[in-house]
């Protein structure tokens, strides 16, 4: 059984993560953390807060391989260049 924060319903409301700067998930990703630490939401919202999380690390994770592959092809290009 699926429970509230899973389905369409949870792909639609982190849809929005997706057009969110490194920073800004990084920030939000902070903040769902204090929230989940100081544990006064209910089972629920705690669900929603660790599958927003998530989804907010794993764009973090996608800046920073595009940033590392970008790197990766700098160098690369600057020792084709010497």
């Amino acid at each position: 059984m699926d429970g509230p924060a899973s389905g369409p319903t949870a792909a639609a409301s982190h849809a929005d993560i997706a057009e969110l700067s490194y920073e800004q998930a990084r920030d939000e990703l902070v903040q769902v953390v204090t929230q989940l630490e100081q544990g006064a939401a209910t089972l629920e919202q705690s669900l929603a807060l660790w599958e927003r999380g998530e989804a907010l690390a794993k764009r973090c994770e996608e800046w920073l391989l595009g940033a590392r592959a970008r790197l990766d092809a700098a160098r690369a290009a600057a020792d084709d260049a010497s």
